[in-house]
């Protein structure tokens, strides 16, 4: 079982309480090491991010405290291996279903609330995926983002 650095709760200063359950909670369901990389954003980190691609919006959740990033730890190493994060997901899908909390996942931007979802977190991107490719568009998979929504 895995807990949480004071490093990762330091970067939930700020955050939605609801959503620092689900971040607790799974912490402790989850079969991959995670850490909070960030929280709460300011406008003008959020403009650098949108500026440089790595966010397709000015209006983030993390500037109202309802989002968190989340990195996944294989051993010591850090990874952004797509595979960890559907382990992070499902963890969080299910602290969501306990909480009663409606969570959204950056690699399934299509589901609004994780806990209802029925199928894999694999499934869930792979859906979206195909979604955004039926439309002619380009899915933008952020793995490390959760965000709650409105109940």
């Amino acid at each position: 079982m895995f807990e949480l650095s004071e490093r990762s709760f330091g970067r939930l200063k700020g955050v939605e309480k609801e959503l620092v359950l689900v971040v607790e909670h799974a912490i402790q369901q989850t079969d991959t090491d995670f850490g909070v990389i960030c929280g709460m954003r300011t406008i003008e980190e959020q403009q650098e991010l949108f500026n440089s691609g790595a966010s397709q919006t000015l209006k983030s959740k993390h500037l109202e405290g309802k989002a968190v990033d989340l990195m996944a730890y294989v051993g010591s190493r850090a990874s952004w291996e797509i595979n960890v994060y559907d382990n992070i997901a499902e963890a969080m899908r299910l602290a969501a279903k306990y909480y009663n909390a409606k969570v959204r996942w950056g690699a399934a931007w299509h589901i609004h609330d994780l806990a209802a979802y029925e199928g894999t977190m694999e499934q869930a991107m792979n859906e979206y995926i195909d979604l955004r490719r039926s439309e002619g568009k380009r899915p933008f998979i952020d793995g490390p983002h959760f965000e709650l929504m409105e109940s």
